[in-house]
C-alpha cells in the first residue's frame, strides 16, 4: 500500500499545483476576491493533504496495517470532498456545495486521527 498512497500524493500534489496555477492565471479577474480565496483555500488543503499522504506511504513502510490504509483512504476521501467541494462551488455558483465541505473535513481530521492511531499501536 505503500506505493499507492505514495503515487496518490504525487498525483494530488500535482493536481493541486495545476489548480494553484489555473487560480492565479484562470481565475484571478473573474472571480469575486471572496470566491478566489475560497479556491485557494481548498488548493491548500489540497497540496498539504497531498504531503500527508506521503506521511501515510512512510508509515505504511514501517507500520503497515488496516489503520495505516483506512488513513490513507481517508485522506484521498477528504481532498476530493473537502477540496472538490470547493472548487465546484466556486465555479458553478452552487452554494448549497458549502455544506458538503465540512464532510471532506471530518475525513481530513479521521484521516489523521487513523495514522496516529496505527503508529501508536505499531
Amino acid at each position: 500500500m505503500e506505493r499507492f498512497f505514495a503515487i496518490a500524493g504525487a498525483v494530488a500534489a500535482m493536481i493541486g499545483v495545476i489548480l494553484g496555477a489555473f487560480g492565479t492565471h484562470g481565475l484571478r479577474g473573474r472571480l469575486s476576491p471572496a470566491d478566489l480565496e475560497i479556491f485557494e483555500t481548498g488548493v491548500q488543503y489540497h497540496i498539504y493533504h497531498a504531503l500527508g499522504l506521503f506521511a501515510v506511504a512512510w508509515a505504511a513502510s514501517r507500520w503497515p496495517s488496516g489503520a495505516t490504509t483506512l488513513a490513507g483512504w481517508l485522506l484521498i476521501v477528504g481532498i476530493v470532498i473537502f477540496s472538490g467541494s470547493l472548487y465546484t462551488l466556486v465555479l458553478t455558483g452552487q452554494r448549497w456545495l458549502g455544506a458538503v465541505t465540512p464532510v471532506g473535513g471530518l475525513a481530513l481530521i479521521a484521516g489523521w486521527g487513523a495514522l496516529a492511531w496505527a503508529v501508536l499501536r505499531s
